[in-house]
C-alpha cells in the first residue's frame, strides 16, 4: 500500500483545526484517509508527529516527525503500542529507509523539570520538525496542537491509531527512545532502564529507594512518589545545580 504525497494545487487555508475526536462506537483503523483528505485540500508535504516518554520517571521525552513518500509501504504500520518490539524495529527501519524525510527531537529530564512536561513535549516536537530538512505545509499531530509551530496543524485524538503518518512517527519515536534507554541503562545501572524504559515499574521504584535519583531522573515526577514523602527520603545521588533551581 503506497501513498502519493505530491499534488499540484497550493494548500487551502492555514489555520489549525480543532482536535479531531473519535465518535462513540467507532472502530479505530490506521489508514491513509486523513492524508488523502489533506491532499484534496491541496497540502503537498504532510508530516505526522508523535511523542513517547511523557509519563516516564527518567530519561527524555522524545518526538518523531515523518513525511511519508510515494514509495513508502505502510502495510502493518499501526500505533506503536499495538506492535511487538521486533515488529517495531522492522517497521522503523523500513520507514527510515523509504520515507521522504524523518527526524527525532527530544527534551531531557532537566528541561522537563524546568518547563513542565507539556512544554517540554512541545519543544521535542518542534525540534523534530526542525530536523526534517524540509518544510511541511501540514502537520498531522497525535492529540493536540503543538504550541510555537507556525504551520497548519490537524490535531487528531488517538491519531497514532488512525493516521499512517502519525503511526509511522510513533514507531520511529518508540524505537529511538527504547534504544537510548538501553544505552542509559549501561551508564546508570541498577534501575532496570533497559527493561522498564524509565517508567515507574515496581523494580524501578525499589531501585530509587536504594540508589536515590540519578542525573537523568525527573525530579518533578519522582518527588511525587510516596517513597520521597517519607521522613527519611532516599538521598539524592546528584542534586541539580543551584542555578537550575532559580
Amino acid at each position: 500500500m503506497n501513498l502519493r504525497l505530491s499534488v499540484s494545487r497550493s494548500h487551502a487555508g492555514s489555520q489549525t483545526r480543532a482536535p479531531l475526536r473519535v465518535p462513540n462506537g467507532t472502530a479505530l483503523a490506521c489508514t491513509l484517509a486523513l492524508e488523502a483528505e489533506a491532499q484534496q485540500a491541496g497540502y503537498r508535504t504532510i508530516a505526522g508527529i508523535d511523542e513517547v516518554g511523557r509519563g516516564a520517571l527518567c530519561g527524555p521525552v522524545l518526538a518523531a516527525a515523518v513525511v511519508l513518500a510515494e514509495a513508502t509501504d505502510v502495510d502493518g504500520v499501526n500505533d506503536s503500542k499495538q506492535l511487538t518490539a521486533k515488529r517495531r524495529e522492522l517497521l522503523s527501519e523500513r520507514i527510515r529507509r523509504t520515507s521522504r524525510a524523518w527526524a527525532v527531537g527530544s527534551a531531557d529530564a532537566r528541561e522537563v523539570d524546568l518547563l513542565g512536561i507539556v512544554a517540554a513535549t512541545h519543544e521535542a516536537m518542534r525540534r523534530a520538525v526542525a530536523g526534517l530538512g524540509l518544510s511541511p505545509d501540514l502537520l498531522l499531530v497525535d492529540g493536540f496542537a503543538v504550541a510555537g509551530l507556525p504551520l497548519p496543524q490537524w490535531p487528531i485524538i488517538k491519531g497514532d491509531a488512525r493516521s499512517c503518518s502519525i503511526a509511522a512517527a510513533s514507531i520511529v519515536a518508540k524505537v529511538s527512545r527504547d534504544a537510548l534507554m538501553r544505552d542509559l541503562d549501561a551508564t546508570y545501572p541498577g534501575y532496570g532502564l533497559a527493561r522498564n524504559k524509565g517508567y515507574g515499574s515496581q523494580m524501578h521504584r525499589d531501585a530509587l529507594g536504594r540508589l536515590g535519583l540519578s542525573p537523568i531522573h525527573r525530579r518533578s515526577f519522582c518527588r511525587q512518589l510516596p517513597l520521597f514523602a517519607a521522613e527519611r527520603a532516599p538521598r539524592d545521588a546528584c542534586p541539580p545545580p543551584k542555578d537550575e533551581l532559580r
